[in-house]
């Protein structure tokens, strides 16, 4: 009967961690999209970058919505691990938001990026930033032309262009499988 008791107890002080840990996350995720609108509205107001806590290796560098599904985030800079953790964000290997050239985002399949699998060809995505020249919000409207779904050795939608592109990339499939070995990449273009 001891053991019984004990057992109990052990497994109710670890369920209960897990609860905590839990709700844990789930906090510091509300606070860092609240930090993060907070820095973008500052950058759009003031024209600087700012950072969205102090230590922060990330700013935002533009909005990005999609009105059709709904979809409204602010895309950070550098795609690394523990910035997608934040939100989705540009790679670095892209062209900045305004610039000529190929704007690539990476985000989550599981968070930032799931709603993107109810995107359809002709659905309007819509980019904000602060061009810095001009000191003012600018935006550009893009049209999805094609879905993908590849390997993660193409990268052909990723590289450099010529001409103006929107490039957004996920794992895939989308949800909480844990095996993603497909990547899903949505290209649009400017109107």
């Amino acid at each position: 009967m001891r053991a019984l008791r004990w057992t109990a107890l052990v497994l109710m002080v670890f369920g209960g961690a897990l609860v905590a840990r839990a709700g844990y996350l789930h906090a510091k995720a509300e606070v860092a999209g609240i930090l993060i609108r907070q820095a973008w509205n500052e950058t759009a107001r003031t024209g600087q970058a700012k950072a969205p806590w102090p230590w922060a290796d990330t700013h935002p560098v533009a909005r990005m919505q999609i009105a059709r599904i709904g979809y409204d985030e602010y895309v950070l800079e550098g795609a690394s691990a523990r910035v997608l953790a934040f939100g989705p964000a540009r790679l670095l290997s892209s062209a900045r938001p305004g610039a000529a050239g190929n704007l690539a985002i990476a985000g989550h399949r599981t968070s930032w990026f799931r709603p993107l699998e109810k995107l359809q060809a002709g659905d309007r995505i819509s980019v904000e930033w602060y061009d810095e020249t001009k000191r003012e919000l600018k935006k550009r409207e893009y049209t999805v032309e094609e879905i993908r779904i590849v390997e993660p050795a193409d990268t052909e939608l990723l590289g450099p262009t010529t001409e103006d592109a929107l490039t957004l990339i996920t794992c895939y499939p989308f949800g909480k499988s844990p095996k993603s070995p497909l990547r899903y990449i949505v290209r649009a273009a400017p109107e």
